[in-house]
């Protein structure tokens, strides 16, 4: 009866053996395969984050633009990364400036360009009158804006800074657009897309000046 009894406990504690070493067997598997996903992940993480990271870099030191003394002497800064098509062959529109990463696309398309650049020959309240109505609605955001570069001169105008659909009649292209006076004049900067929000704000702008 013991030998009996002894055989079944031993079966049953080999069965369980058994049973445990797969489970564990199977765990270990999982942990695997969990941790592989997980360095496959942070690998490729990282691989996004240096990318960004060279991006970021390679657009340092900045390009500048500077515009004719005759119309103020509008300048600013953009990555070097960026390339530039500038029309100032019209005294009516004596800077019409298209910058965007790599190569400008035709300006047939229908792109959304990193950077814009216009000076008009309308009086300021005319060109913000074209976006009360994205105001009105809640599509664009409008507040006060002085360029940090021109902040104390008295004779510098606040200019009013638009963030969200900039464009009434493309509803999807959403980005940012500074209207400022400048002289007899307006201008307009903008970008089209917010993949160059970063850029707009933190190059672009803090570097534009003009001669009041």
């Amino acid at each position: 009866m013991v030998t009996v009894i002894l055989s079944i406990v031993l079966a049953l504690a080999i069965i369980f053996g058994g049973w445990a070493f797969m489970q564990m067997q199977d765990y270990k598997n999982k942990s695997d395969q969990k941790a592989a996903v997980a360095v496959e992940a942070a690998k490729k993480q990282q691989k996004t984050e240096l990318q960004a990271q060279f991006d970021e870099q390679s657009k340092s030191p900045n390009k500048s633009f500077l515009g004719s003394a005759t119309y103020g002497s509008v300048t600013f800064n953009y990555p070097k990364t960026w390339s530039a098509y500038v029309d100032t062959s019209s005294t009516s529109e004596p800077i019409n400036a298209y910058f965007h990463p790599n190569e400008v696309p035709g300006l047939q398309g229908k792109t959304a360009y990193a950077l814009r650049a216009e000076l008009l020959a309308q009086d300021y309240s005319q060109v913000l009158k074209q976006y009360n109505s994205l105001v009105s609605t809640g599509k664009a955001t409008a507040t006060a804006y002085v360029p940090p570069n021109l902040k104390g001169h008295s004779n510098v105008q606040p200019g009013t800074l638009l963030v969200g659909q900039i464009n009434s009649s493309v509803s999807d292209q959403s980005g940012a657009i500074l209207i400022i006076k400048v002289r007899d004049k307006t201008l307009a900067v903008s970008t089209q897309s917010v993949d160059y929000l970063s850029d707009f704000n933190k190059t672009i702008l803090p570097s534009l000046s003009f001669a009041p």
